[in-house]
């Protein structure tokens, strides 16, 4: 018979163990996406690299073609990473990308979480891969987006269906957290609901100033 005991699921998400990879957050690519708003998905992408840099998550930035097609990433990406290097592909699947690879293995984690454009091309290829391979691959589907909800909402099924675990960008920043009397990063944590989080943030607002930062919600 199983006994309860006061411990997180193993995947459950830590700040030390997964690497963040957003792949072709770029103009271009996000002019034609139809399957979420895109002014959303860029506060999307905001909120995550926001909590990628603050719980110091190693993050991989991608672009694809970004001189001659697609364009620069998403200033919600730049601003948090503005030293940050940009691996530049010609392949639509970045696991096929040597240079991309080479800093996978760099950073020595075994959880990937990946977010990006297209949902059903550019995501699906190294998620897939990365599975294929033993990796343990997680996406966060609210900071992805393709050209029709069909085409996103098939790839989401396929990648859960291989292995994948999907979560939010919301859901992502609270894993990393998990517990409020973790006071180092109360504060960061709550500023980017308030910046980034909706109706969420607005709450997170209200309870700090009724009933302090350490009893807040």
């Amino acid at each position: 018979m199983a006994k309860a005991t006061p411990a997180a699921a193993a995947n459950l998400l830590t700040p030390d163990d997964h690497v963040l990879v957003l792949i072709d957050h770029q103009s271009q690519m996000a002019f034609p996406v139809r399957s979420i708003d895109v002014a959303l998905l860029r506060t999307n992408t905001g909120l995550i690299s926001k909590a990628a840099d603050g719980f110091a998550v190693p993050t991989i930035l991608t672009s694809v073609a970004m001189a001659s097609f697609s364009g620069p990433l998403f200033p919600e990406i730049t601003e948090v990473f503005p030293d940050a290097p940009v691996i530049d592909r010609t392949t639509m699947n970045a696991w096929e990308d040597a240079s991309f690879i080479a800093r996978v293995n760099e950073v020595g984690r075994q959880k990937l979480v990946l977010a990006g454009l297209w949902t059903s091309v550019c995501i699906v290829g190294p998620v897939l891969s990365a599975l294929e391979q033993g990796f343990p691959v997680y996406v966060i589907t609210d900071a992805c987006g393709d050209v029709s909800d069909e085409a996103h909402e098939r790839a989401v099924q396929r990648m859960l269906q291989a292995g994948a675990q999907a979560l939010t960008s919301l859901q992502y920043l609270l894993e990393l957290q998990r517990d409020w009397a973790r006071g180092a990063t109360y504060d960061l944590v709550t500023g980017i609901a308030r910046s980034n989080a909706g109706g969420y943030g607005i709450g997170i607002q209200y309870a700090k100033s009724m009933f302090g930062a350490q009893e807040g919600h």
